[in-house]
Formats: C-alpha cells, structure tokens, sequence
C-alpha cells in the first residue's frame, strides 16, 4: 500500500510520489515573527515533523525547507514599540520559536529561510512577471494583475468575480482589480527598504514563499503545506505568481493542517486568545501536548481545553506504563527457565499485527488517532495475558522485545517516549517508592523539616504527595 495524503488542489488523496533513490520535497509557510508562537503554529510543526519521521520509517526521505516572514507591517510596528531593528524583533522570536519546536521534541527543517536573505531573488521572479505581462508597477508598487491569470482561484475554488480581498490584500484604487496583490511595495519614510527597478521598497508577502521554495526545491516540486487559513489568499497568490512566471506547475501537493481553536474561536494574536507552549509546559510535559495533538487527525481543528490535555496525559501515562511493565516482567522471566509459550508467540503476533495495523492507518492520511490506537491494542493485549495468570519464563522473553520494540518504534514515531530509555522509566516508581519510604522515616521521627522539605521539594518539579490513611500517594502535577 503507497502513502496517501489529501490533497487540498484536488479535494482528494493522492499518492505521494515516494521514490526509493529520491529525496521528497516539501515547503512549508512558517510564520510572520512578530511575536511568540502559539500552539496554533506549534501543531503544525509536529504534524511535519510526524510526516517525516513516517516516511523515514517507511524507507523515504523527506527534506523540508521552512520560511520566516522577517519583514512585513505587523513587524515593522511592533519592532518601533520594542525599541528594536526589525531584524532584532525577528531574529528573537525565530530563536524563541526553534526552542518552542526543540522542547516539543520536534526535528528541526531541513532548511530555515529568511525572506530579507532573498531579496534578488524576488527582484528577479517579480522582473520575470513585469516582462511577461502578468503584473504592473504603480507609482513605485508592483501588482499582480489576477485577471492575467486564468486559472487564479483553483486552490480554493473560488470564482473571481465572487472574489473579496482577504486578508493583507491592501484597497487600492490604482490597482486595475481589487484582487491585484502588491508583489513590491514602495518605501515609506522610516522603514526597511532595499533597491530595486522601481525605486526603493520591500516585497509583498506573496512572492517571497515563491521565490525561496523555487530556489531550494524547484519548479514541480511535491509538496508545500501550511495551515489552512493560508489557502487564501496566500497560497492562491503563489500558484499564480509562480506558474505564471515559470510555465509549469508550481507544486503537485497542498497539504494543510486544521486549525487549533481557543473559545471556539481560532487561535491568533490579533484576537489575543493564544497559549503558548511556555504556558502549557509549566504544567505539562511537552510530550502529553504532542499525544493532545496527535489525537486529532491532522486536518481536523483541535478544540483546545485542559481537560482534554489532562486525559491526553492520562493516556500517555499509561502506555508509558505499559512499556515499564513489559521491560518489568521481562527481567522477570528471565530468572525463570522455559521454552517459549503459547502467550508469548500471541504477543509476537499482536505486536506484527500492531505495527501492520499502524502502517495502513498512517498510509492513509497520516491517521495519527488511529496510530495512537494501535499502541494501545498492544498494551491492552499484553495486560490482558498477564491478568490471565500467565507466568512467562526465559523462552518469552522473545516476546516481550517484539512488544517493547514494536511499542517504542511506533511511539517514536510521534515523537513518544524520548525523555528517557526503558530502563530509566521503569526505575521511576521505584525512586518515588523510596522517597515516600525515607519521608515516613523522617515522619515517624517528628522531623517535620525533612518531611517537609522531601514534599515541597517533588511538588516543584511537578510531583504532588497525597497523605490518606492507608498510606501516602503520588501523582503528577
């Protein structure tokens, strides 16, 4: 069975064009570095890092190209109130986004570019649209003229004469069309500017996705993605811009994540509704949020609460446990000699049968809530043998590393279970256990500022004791 992902041009899955010796291609928008990222932008950087690692446990490589937005009027603005350069405001919120996606777990692009680092190549593309008479220059701008472009409207299938300017799409009375989008905008007194052939200025949002993905991955390229409020007018925009200037097509797959929404309104700065992931991680790890946000299927929106987040941690706690328990009656039947028996050859069937389920699953869309089933098919299995009463002996030992490695290769696949190696997970029960044990000693000693200093101490590294009657609990914050 081929990888299949939805394509937003087609409005249907196609196979992605997997090639043994070929490297994949895939641009993807990334932001406009005005401020933090919220967890809106942060899905979109685990689906893309889950797609890779996918492809890559599938055999194929994925290379990704990312872009930053550095120069654009939200910028400039908020640059002027911090006081700094617009490069500075830049340069802090893309080193604050990378620890954003290095928290989460997540692998970085391939290829991180800045759209001021590009500015001939840009000059050169709009060239190409003025000389081929796709666009036109007013009084300094540069627009491109929609009606030029007869196939303008095919991603998001909208008619143009039932067109409204979206958003960034500036009203303009010089333009020939509302719908025309600046390419280069003129300078204006105080801000940013570079030379070009029609005076000083900067470009338009549009053309710097085209120029950089042209220059890095090629006309035709496979895939480009981003969220889905950037089907217009943006990636509408690059289409034309970049098939009328090149002849060919732009790129064969459009691939777009769903929203995630805050109040049942998408998350975004200028509603002011955002979560960042310094927020979430204060009470959360990083990976309970990437099992949240896998548990939705990628084009889907995420109804964001913390409920929902604290049942998402609940679930990975207890594949989590699950894993410990496996490598636990691992060394216990190690001690025990035997042949291998008829529990342990149903675990090695239930964890192929795991992973086979998990392949078609993920082959058809990416289906990560179904992915996430399958780790669970094989935990339940597992516990399910041993509530029977199995005694498993040195010979079934085979059969916990097929669970074990089944469980870890899949999970590692959305990025589950990196925190710590097998070994250290299991030993976590234990070193809590013995820290209860020392905190009851101090206790029985009245020496009250140990006691103490043992609770508040797990408590600000998220760790909660509960004293009851019959004993003293723990729990994750």
């Amino acid at each position: 069975m081929s990888v299949k992902l939805y394509n937003t041009l087609t409005h249907q899955k196609e196979e992605v064009p997997l090639e043994p010796e070929k490297t994949l291609g895939m641009y993807v928008c990334g932001l406009t570095v005005q401020g933090p990222a919220h967890i809106g932008h942060l899905r979109g950087a685990v689906v893309i890092d889950v797609f890779r690692r996918y492809l890559r446990f599938r055999g194929y490589h994925l290379r990704v190209v990312q872009n930053f937005t550095d120069i654009e009027d939200k910028i400039i603005t908020r640059a002027r109130e911090e006081g700094l350069t617009t490069r500075q405001l830049s340069e802090k919120y893309i080193r604050s986004y990378l620890e954003d996606v290095e928290r989460l777990g997540a692998e970085p692009a391939d290829l991180y570019c800045r759209a001021t680092d590009h500015i001939p190549e840009i000059i050169e593309m709009i060239e190409c649209l003025v000389e081929r008479g796709y666009a036109y220059a007013v009084e300094g701008d540069v627009y491109f003229a929609v009606e030029s472009f007869p196939e303008y409207g095919k991603l998001s299938r909208r008619p143009l004469d039932e067109m409204k300017a979206g958003a960034r799409v500036e009203v303009d009375e010089r333009k020939r069309n509302p719908l025309d989008f600046a390419l280069w905008k003129a300078a204006k007194p105080g801000e940013p500017s570079w030379d070009s052939p029609w005076g000083p200025g900067r470009p338009g949002w549009h053309i710097e996705c085209s120029a950089m993905s042209l220059k890095y991955l090629g006309t035709g390229f496979d895939i480009h993605a981003g969220g889905p409020d950037l089907i217009f007018p943006h990636h509408e925009n690059e289409i034309a811009q970049s098939e009328a200037c090149r002849g060919q097509q732009f790129a064969k797959l459009w691939f777009h994540w769903g929203f995630v929404n805050l109040n049942a309104e998408k998350m975004s700065k200028s509603v002011g509704n955002i979560l960042t992931l310094k927020e979430i991680i204060a009470r959360y790890d990083p990976e309970a949020l990437r099992f949240y946000l896998l548990s939705t299927h990628y084009r889907s929106p995420v109804e964001f609460d913390f409920q929902a987040l604290e049942e998402s941690r609940k679930g990975l706690d207890r594949l989590r446990i699950g894993l410990a328990n496996i490598e636990r009656v691992c060394r216990g039947a190690s001690e025990r000699p035997g042949p291998l028996g008829e529990e342990g050859r149903r675990l090695i069937e239930r964890a192929a049968r795991s992973e086979s389920d998990f392949v078609a699953v993920m082959d058809d869309d990416l289906n990560t809530a179904r992915g996430l089933g399958c780790l669970f098919d094989l935990v339940n299995e597992f516990n399910a043998a041993t509530a029977s009463g199995w005694q498993p002996v040195q010979g079934d030992v085979e059969a916990f590393d097929a669970a074990d490695g089944t469980l870890r290769k899949l999970g590692g696949i959305f990025g589950l279970f990196q925190g710590a190696d097998g070994e250290g997970e299991s030993l976590v029960p234990d070193l809590m256990n013995l820290l209860i044990e020392v905190r009851q000693l101090a206790r029985q000693k009245k020496d009250w500022a140990m006691s103490d200093k043992i609770r508040d101490g797990l408590k600000t590294i998220g760790v909660i004791l509960e004293d009851r009657a019959d004993g003293t609990s723990w729990r994750k914050a």
